[in-house]
């Protein structure tokens, strides 16, 4: 979520594609997704996105180490070719449009969830990283040797700094840079061929690894932005780190040695505590605004409630099953709204009725606004429960967009009345100009197109009233079918298969008589002389 000073504002939704690997940017006040950015030179795009306090940048980590360039080399060759990649994408503040500015090209660790810092920690970004043995195979044995791991520590406001002052090599790449343009209702697709990139040894002073049991996959900090606890899913204890004590650490090089030339601050220099006895398999950790943590046990299945002063465990409450991530509205931010937790469990076994092999996930709602926490709910959710965010509803519903006022549409291929709708022939190319009102569209018979022809639907929805979408698909057609907001123009391409007639028709429920909301194309053979013809009712040429 986007934030200003530190606290979630409800502007825009940021969210990572892993595979892939890229950013989206949604929307809030029409929950679309308005901007996708390619992420080049990161592979898993795992520890992303996250913001910083002003939302100056979303920062993404990369989960698997690759050479960067990419390039054929030995699998084996891990230590001496691969290399991760953490990219600051600049966000406009404003418009919120997303530039890639640089990456920090770092050892081939693998990088999970991060936070920045808030308060006196703000221009620091602290992100949890494993398999610092750099194991290419058999990563559950071979990265699990070390007794800690790290937390690396970036002070991204200096980097930003050298950045402006030249520092940095442009690198030759390529990525996708997708925007939509809301007042045209039109995408727009840029390619991008470098990318500014940074070394350690460009970046003395800007970059650290803070040690910290074991295979961390979470770097959470707290309200006050005091404090960083790291999520060790093989450790005995939660690591609490002092930011102060990181900055007197630095300031009287209290190193234990580099890693590529990184410092590696001592763990003890940077500790403020530890929580003992956490439940096993310690994760993810979010805060309420009473200075009480709670942290996810995924192997003993429990929620865990200490306090931040002297990380005393204060209660425990079991979960069904497995708890990977948790989330309290705001808790990741410097102004939680802490009276529910919700749980979101990895496991689901014999909560709900059986499905077959898999399961719907598992996600349970906990009321922890008293001394004790309470199980109130427990809910299905769909797909793995990975990273969530909650936000106070009204941040939200009252910039929501009700309707595309037809008037400021700019579509080039829009029409603002019923008596606008049409079939025009460019050669082989056809377009077909629609408007979609209760219950029919305009026109709804159309003749005249030809195999070999390439057809273009335009459909308006003409309507001005909330909750009134209209769907448009055709008769196997093989791409997708369109929803379009009141208001709204989209573009479906259909390429006809073969001569006959295909019913078109709307796919979202608009009314009573949604059923009859429906027409027909005739599609006719190459060459044939039937003449392009569309009607509503009486004939019209």
């Amino acid at each position: 979520l986007s934030q200003t000073d530190g606290v979630t504002d409800g502007r825009w939704v940021f969210i990572n594609g892993n595979n892939t690997p890229r950013i989206a940017r949604i929307d809030l006040t029409t929950f679309r997704t308005v901007e996708i950015i390619e992420i080049p030179n990161s592979s898993g795009n795992h520890s992303s996105p996250f913001t910083t306090p002003n939302t100056d940048y979303v920062v993404a980590g990369t989960r698997f180490s690759v050479p960067v360039p990419n390039k054929d080399v030995p699998i084996n060759s891990y230590k001496e070719e691969f290399k991760g990649a953490i990219s600051f994408i600049k966000v406009d503040k404003e418009k919120g449009d997303m530039n890639l500015a640089f990456q920090i090209i770092t050892p081939p660790f693998d990088y999970d969830l991060s936070h920045s810092g808030k308060g006196p920690s703000d221009g620091w970004y602290f992100f949890s990283c494993y398999n610092t043995e750099q194991a290419n195979t058999l990563l559950e044995v071979e990265a699990s040797q070390k007794d800690k791991d790290f937390i690396m520590a970036v002070n991204w406001k200096k980097v930003e700094g050298l950045v402006a002052g030249g520092k940095g090599t442009m690198m030759e790449t390529k990525y996708a840079h997708n925007k939509w343009d809301e007042s045209k209702q039109l995408a727009t697709s840029d390619i991008i061929t470098t990318v500014k990139t940074l070394q350690p040894s460009e970046l003395e002073g800007c970059i650290y690894y803070i040690p910290c049991p074991k295979s961390p996959h979470g770097a959470d900090v707290d309200p006050t932005g005091q404090y960083i606890v790291g999520g060790g899913k093989l450790a005995t204890v939660i690591p609490v780190f002092s930011f102060d004590k990181m900055v007197k650490a630095i300031e009287g090089k209290q190193f234990d040695g580099d890693v590529e030339g990184i410092p590696v601050l001592k763990y003890d220099a940077v500790l403020q505590g530890e929580v003992k006895n956490p439940g096993l398999g310690p994760l993810h950790t979010e805060f309420d605004d009473k200075g009480f943590a709670y942290t996810s046990a995924f192997i003993s299945s429990e929620i865990v409630k200490w306090n931040v002063a002297n990380q005393a465990v204060v209660d425990r409450l079991p979960v069904y099953y497995s708890v990977g991530h948790l989330s309290i509205p705001g808790g990741d931010s410097k102004k939680p709204w802490g009276k529910y937790l919700i749980s979101l469990n990895k496991m689901t076994k014999d909560r709900y009725l059986p499905t077959g092999p898999e399961l719907t996930q598992s996600a349970q709602l906990i009321d922890i606004s008293g001394d004790k926490m309470k199980l109130l709910l427990d809910f299905p959710t769909i797909g793995e429960p990975h990273y969530a965010q909650g936000i106070p509803a009204d941040l939200v519903a009252k910039n929501s967009v009700k309707i595309y006022k037809i008037e400021e549409n700019e579509n080039p291929y829009a029409i603002k009345s019923v008596n606008d709708g049409r079939v025009e022939r460019q050669g082989n190319v056809v377009h077909m100009y629609i408007g979609a009102t209760r219950s029919h569209f305009t026109p709804d018979n159309i003749e005249g197109i030809l195999m070999g022809d390439t057809v273009y639907v335009h459909v308006t929805n003409l309507e001005q009233d909330w909750d009134i979408p209209h769907g448009f698909a055709i008769m196997g057609n093989q791409t997708s079918e369109m929803l379009i907001m009141p208001g709204e123009t989209c573009t479906i391409k259909w390429l006809p298969f073969k001569p006959g007639i295909f019913p078109m028709y709307c796919t979202d429920f608009c009314s009573a008589l949604h059923q009859e909301m429906q027409g027909y194309i005739r599609v006719s053979e190459k060459g044939s002389n039937v003449p392009i013809k569309f009607t509503l009712g009486a004939e019209k040429k």
